[in-house]
């Protein structure tokens, strides 16, 4: 390893363990460094970003300017700036940066920045400020008429009248922390605390402290203040174990033992738990305690996959829009016809959390105009639908891709030749104004101005 790879390597190393988000270009705008606090901030992970151009992967609103790049314009620092952008996912980020320009030998060869995530509290500001942060759910927050959804409601409302333990299973994105807390507030406890604690989000040893014997944390430069175990924090209430399945096996026979001795424990805790795969099936494979599982599973609600309950598609793409329309005091009335047949072929692997992401994702975009279009989909989002768009009925789309022919392309080069396509049908649309072209595509002129150069798209190319 040479000397200047040695040093990039620690560099990578440090600012992986720092707890502010770091993230760094060269002068072509590729990035180079982007540590895991970063990563945890913008919801990415490092192949999303790493080496990719920082306008391939993330938008900014109107006329608004990442800082990264004003930096590498401007050859000054920028200090204490709030930005407000989206990820690959259309997903809101906002975060105060510092951000400085890197040279070597009075060259200019990358900036770098360091970000403090502040996306909650902007998030927090704009809605009602009487709005509780952890809003809790009721059963009457839970869309859909498919049968095996009110099956799984009806079960939920006669465990709310009991205390026994509950196991709510189900896919990724399904609303298993919905039906907790529909319990928990339809239940005699609800004045009392709810308490959730993903499983996979810890370390194995933090995450037995957090269950056995409660812990300590630094605050200030010497003192240290005491922290109740969950089931301390959950006395009276309910404590939510989420995904317990993805507990290590010697962590979870430690859970059942402190369970199984529950008529011993000075607490009063109804636990409700969750698994995101079949329990029988994490059984077999070794991912769950059989004895567990028992201990656990009194009662169980199998919440069906949004692919099993395509009927409630429409009601729930309503109710996003209804609390989205509220969120960003916009009046979008809908979806048209090619999204919305759009989403009626796609199998939605990411359940209903997916789909409400999505809809962020649009409306982020989407800006003042009435209905969402194809383009104001999440790029991401988009990436997914390489196989004919998952729309039948959308002849352009299908048309287009026709038209590339039979052989299947790589899925970058597919989507690089529909971007291209599309940017140059919007601004044959607009008579070539890149200012309107940008607004009607829901992306500044700097992304699109970009955007005509790498694909090298030129007046009238091909139209």
């Amino acid at each position: 390893m040479q000397e200047s790879e040695k040093r990039l390597y620690m560099y990578e190393k440090v600012a992986e363990h720092l707890e502010t988000g770091v993230h760094v270009i060269d002068s072509r705008a590729r990035t180079i460094i982007y540590n895991r606090k970063m990563r945890e901030i913008e919801g990415m992970e490092i192949e999303d970003v790493l080496d990719k151009n920082l306008l391939d992967v993330f938008q900014f609103r109107g006329e608004e300017e990442s800082t990264l790049l004003k930096v590498l314009k401007t050859r000054e620092p920028a200090l204490n700036v709030k930005q407000t952008y989206f990820n690959i996912n259309g997903i809101e980020i906002t975060t105060i940066n510092d951000t400085f320009p890197i040279f070597h030998d009075s060259v200019l060869i990358g900036a770098i920045e360091i970000a403090r995530d502040i996306t909650m509290l902007e998030k927090m500001m704009r809605d009602n400020p009487h709005k509780r942060m952890n809003t809790l759910y009721t059963f009457d927050s839970i869309v859909g008429k498919n049968v095996r959804l009110k099956e799984a409601v009806e079960t939920g409302k006669k465990a709310a009248m009991t205390s026994s333990p509950v196991l709510i299973c189900g896919e990724a994105g399904t609303g298993k922390e919905l039906f907790a807390q529909s319990i928990h507030n339809g239940s005699a406890r609800s004045d009392h605390p709810f308490i959730a604690q993903n499983c996979a989000s810890l370390p194995e040893d933090m995450l037995e402290s957090m269950l056995v014997d409660g812990h300590t944390a630094a605050s200030g430069l010497s003192e240290t203040v005491n922290h109740q175990n969950l089931f301390q924090q959950a006395h009276g209430g309910t404590l939510l174990l989420d995904e317990i399945n993805l507990l290590t096996p010697s962590l979870q026979k430690k859970l059942l033992n402190i369970l199984e001795g529950e008529s011993n424990l000075p607490y009063d805790v109804r636990v409700i738990a969750t698994v995101n795969e079949d329990p029988i099936d994490a059984i077999a494979e070794g991912r769950l305690l059989k004895e567990l599982y028992y201990r656990l599973s009194v009662i169980s609600i199998f919440i069906p996959s949004l692919r099993e309950r395509k009927e409630d598609l429409k009601e729930l793409l309503s109710f996003f829009i209804k609390q989205f329309n509220h969120h960003f005091s916009l009046n979008i009335k809908g979806l048209t016809r090619k999204v919305e047949d759009t989403f009626l072929e796609y199998d939605w692997p990411g359940n209903v959390r997916e789909m409400e992401h999505v809809i962020e994702g649009a409306f982020n975009l989407a800006g003042l105009e009435e209905m969402i279009d194809f383009y104001h989909l999440p790029i991401g989002f988009r990436q997914r639908l390489h196989h004919g768009f998952y729309s039948q009925g959308v002849k352009e789309q299908s048309d287009f891709l026709y038209q590339t022919g039979s052989d299947i392309k790589p899925l970058e080069k597919f989507v690089e030749e529909a971007e291209t396509y599309y940017i140059q049908k919007a601004l044959k649309h607009h008579d070539y104004n890149i200012t309107q072209t940008a607004k009607s595509l829901g992306m500044s002129r700097q992304n699109l101005q970009y955007r005509i150069r790498k694909y090298g798209i030129e007046r009238g190319a091909g139209y």
